[in-house]
């Protein structure tokens, strides 16, 4: 049997197919069905279950791609799995739910099951805890969600914070003051930031005190209400460290901790405040812990590789 679908110009074509069809190449690796590009046609030949699915699966792509977002090899390789196991509606839901656009005109969403569970978790709950390996969306999801929440008045203020680990001997040599020691070590928090707002809005939020960005020990003390509070590499707090964030929360507040347990940098010996936290509290209502493992990678397909290579080598 045969389908052909059909795009609406060369640039959806080059989008949908990648260049070189380096997109579609992935998609006849996958599937016995024949598929050919003519034009700004692509002509399915097969059986009539596998056409489906082809057809199934270039439908969400282009419905992704019209909704104003670049189709990626990662979006292109998960919507490949999540229609081989007949789970397309959940990824068309995904690809649905944007709920913001950044400072250049990208539509932020869940790109895997995983952060749309993420997503959610964080909506419904006071305290959301996202744990899993670099690359998963963890610190950027939460940094867009902050913004969502101040822009449509769930909050005031957004209050982003990292332990600063290194805050011996290293960052004794760095020059000016303590914010200014600090600042290297809560860069990716200001990328966040910058990427979703712009420099000139982050910059004016900050200077207004409706952005803040400080290091772990500038917490302690205060009681932190109508805000979205967000404590990133959440893995090197210790107890007595972790224990002290989370009891900041304050009336009308979201907290958001994030972090890698494989990634611990903590002097030997010390046990990390957010591996206790997460057998502590796993029982507490209003609180939810998310893991997300090598399949909600969404950097390049590499470090997902790397990722399981570390886990087989730390398993032998």
């Amino acid at each position: 049997m045969e389908k052909r679908i059909n795009f609406s110009d060369t640039a959806e074509t080059v989008a949908i197919l990648g260049r070189n069809d380096e997109n579609l190449r992935i998609i006849r690796e996958q599937f016995e069905a024949k598929a050919t590009a003519r034009g700004n046609d692509l002509i399915i030949e097969g059986q009539l279950p596998e056409i489906d699915k082809i057809h199934r699966l270039f439908s969400e792509l282009i419905y992704l791609y019209r909704e104003g977002n670049p189709v990626t090899i990662h979006d292109v390789r998960y919507s490949i799995k999540m229609v081989k196991d007949g789970r397309e509606e959940f990824l068309h839901q995904m690809f649905a739910d944007t709920f913001l656009v950044n400072a250049r005109g990208r539509h932020i969403k869940p790109k895997t099951l995983g952060q749309r569970l993420y997503l959610e978790a964080i909506r419904n709950n006071y305290i959301t805890f996202g744990i899993g390996p670099a690359g998963t969306g963890k610190t950027y999801l939460a940094v867009a969600m902050a913004v969502f929440s101040l822009k449509n008045k769930l909050a005031e203020r957004i209050i982003l914070t990292r332990p600063a680990v290194e805050a011996g001997e290293k960052l004794g040599f760095l020059p000016g003051d303590l914010q200014e020691k600090v600042d290297p070590y809560l860069r990716p928090l200001y990328d966040a930031m910058y990427d979703i707002l712009g420099v000139d809005t982050v910059t004016k939020y900050m200077t207004k005190n409706i952005i803040e960005v400080a290091p772990l020990a500038y917490m302690r003390g205060r009681t932190l209400d109508d805000s979205f509070i967000i404590l990133d590499e959440a893995q090197n707090t210790t107890m007595e460290q972790m224990k002290m964030f989370l009891t900041r929360l304050g009336f009308g507040s979201k907290m958001v901790i994030t972090g890698d347990i494989t990634q611990i940098d903590l002097p030997h010996g010390s046990v990390s405040g957010l591996k206790q936290a997460q057998s502590v509290l796993s029982d507490i209502r209003g609180i939810e812990i998310k893991c997300f493992d090598e399949s909600d990678v969404v950097r390049h397909e590499i470090v997902s590789k790397i990722i399981k290579a570390y886990e087989r080598f730390e398993q032998s």
